[in-house]
């Protein structure tokens, strides 16, 4: 195995738990903001004394916080994973990187890109730990053909409850492997990985892009596309209605070869080009994301992505957003929340149409409505995806107004056999969460195995109901 070493950056100051720090914590969606304590702890020693001989009631991991609920808040303490952010080895024949919990996505490509590589699937953003995606089992654009990112995670060490460090794959305690994966940092905080990277020819992707007049045209050129195209997503206008209701945009790609290039991209096919980024300096008065502004948006988008083939570089089609620091602060001061539906594929035509008649109807806008077509489900116990399709919608928190939207949209979720996905989610109550996850008994008793003083919850786990509110 022909391992070198990666560079990393000096490792921070410890800060001991007698010196942790209050602070109010959000996640993406900056609601709801929880009044935290929060541990920076670099050393796993110390880390394992706190959970065994700390005053800490409980805690919950957490990397850059971009889970867009209350996932990653608790009240009793929090245990930011960043500090461990070096990068221990990575094999260049083979694509296997090793590397702590904190390292983000965006380190991971600045070191592997270069070199050919690149992550199996990712999310929309980046800025993302090693560590939560792993928790949250992310998926990307590939889904239907490459799986999430647990399905490329060849190992992990975890430290549980009671401070023991346990080796988990696929293969060696594969139970808590699998509920690790996707179990939103409840069995324990993952302290390092190894992960299967993919092989790239270049830094970018040969795209399609295709408009669909209404949602059924969208679903058609999903079904003819899918075994063509490794990446796909759509851009859903879900203000739309009658015989244009979800007309859409969609981006299906493919990896580009070196001979697709031009020539002075062909001479660094690995090598993105250097852009700045903007960055919204405030939170918007929250007037500015209503109704009227965001229909006038998707009609202008709609009507300027028209049907052509192009040659994007992997920051322009895998992360459009992370070009724009701060960008949740377009919601205002009250955040927003996202609520992401998954249908199984026999049905999410017919359940995707009632979910957009009652978001049309509700008048309440959706800045960002974003479909992806989804391939099997994996072994993890609280993993999202499953063959079908998931539809992903940004919502304006306006208080009660927004609350009864969504759980008219778990409704239809709940008819149709659908899910939502805890990395989104920031309202689902605990009976509607019980008949979205079949397996949830099975993850409880294998974490009360684990930990048996429920050390690990957060805020999202006690409302619904993986963990018992104290």
């Amino acid at each position: 195995m022909n391992d070198s070493p990666v560079a990393s950056p000096d490792d921070p100051p410890e800060i001991s738990s007698a010196n942790a720090v209050n602070s109010t914590l959000s996640g993406w969606g900056n609601y709801p903001k929880v009044n935290c304590t929060v541990h920076f702890q670099r050393q796993v020693d110390v880390l394992r004394n706190l959970l065994v001989e700390g005053n800490v009631m409980s805690s919950i991991p957490r990397g850059l916080g971009r889970s867009y609920g209350d996932s990653s808040v608790n009240q009793d303490g929090v245990l930011v994973q960043t500090p461990r952010n070096r990068l221990l080895a990575l094999d260049e024949q083979t694509g296997c990187l090793t590397c702590e919990a904190g390292v983000s996505l965006e380190e991971v490509i600045q070191c592997v890109l270069p070199k050919g590589w690149f992550l199996p699937t990712t999310p929309g953003t980046k800025f993302v730990t090693i560590g939560g995606a792993i928790a949250a089992d992310v998926h990307g654009k590939n889904h239907h053909r490459d799986g999430t990112w647990g399905q490329h995670v060849k190992r992990l060490s975890l430290m549980v409850a009671d401070g023991t460090i346990m080796e988990c794959s696929a293969h060696q305690n594969s139970d808590v492997f699998w509920a690790t994966v996707g179990g939103m940092g409840l069995t324990g905080i993952v302290l390092e990985a190894t992960i299967q990277l993919m092989r790239v020819p270049s830094a970018y992707v040969e795209v399609t892009q295709r408009r669909a007049s209404n949602l059924f045209e969208a679903f058609d050129l999903f079904l003819e596309t899918d075994e063509q195209y490794k990446y796909s997503v759509a851009w859903i206008d879900c203000l739309s209605s009658r015989n244009k209701l979800g007309r859409s945009v969609l981006l299906s790609g493919n990896d580009a070869e070196v001979t697709s290039l031009k020539p002075k991209q062909a001479k660094s096919p690995w090598k993105l080009p250097a852009k700045r980024a903007k960055s919204v300096p405030f939170e918007f008065p929250g007037l500015a994301m209503n109704q009227l502004a965001i229909r006038a948006f998707n009609g202008l988008y709609y009507r300027k992505h028209g049907n052509r083939q192009m040659l994007m570089d992997f920051d322009s089609y895998f992360y459009p957003l992370d070009s724009i620091n701060h960008w949740n602060r377009i919601y205002g001061k009250r955040g927003f929340v996202q609520y992401q539906a998954l249908f199984p594929r026999d049905c999410s035509r017919e359940a995707m149409v009632k979910l957009l008649q009652i978001i049309s109807k509700s008048g309440q806008a959706s800045f960002l409505a974003v479909l992806k077509s989804s391939g099997p489900a994996n072994p993890g116990m609280l993993s999202y995806l499953f063959d079908g399709h998931t539809l992903a919608l940004d919502f304006p928190f306006r208080g009660e107004k927004t609350i009864r939207l969504c759980h008219q949209l778990d409704q239809v979720m709940l008819e149709f056999g659908g899910r939502v996905y805890l990395a989104k989610d920031a309202l689902i109550g605990a009976d509607t969460f019980a008949a979205m996850y079949p397996r949830l008994d099975e993850f409880k008793q294998l974490k009360h195995r684990l930990d048996p003083l429920t050390k690990f919850r957060s805020c999202q786990s006690d409302r619904v109901g993986i963990t018992e509110p104290r």
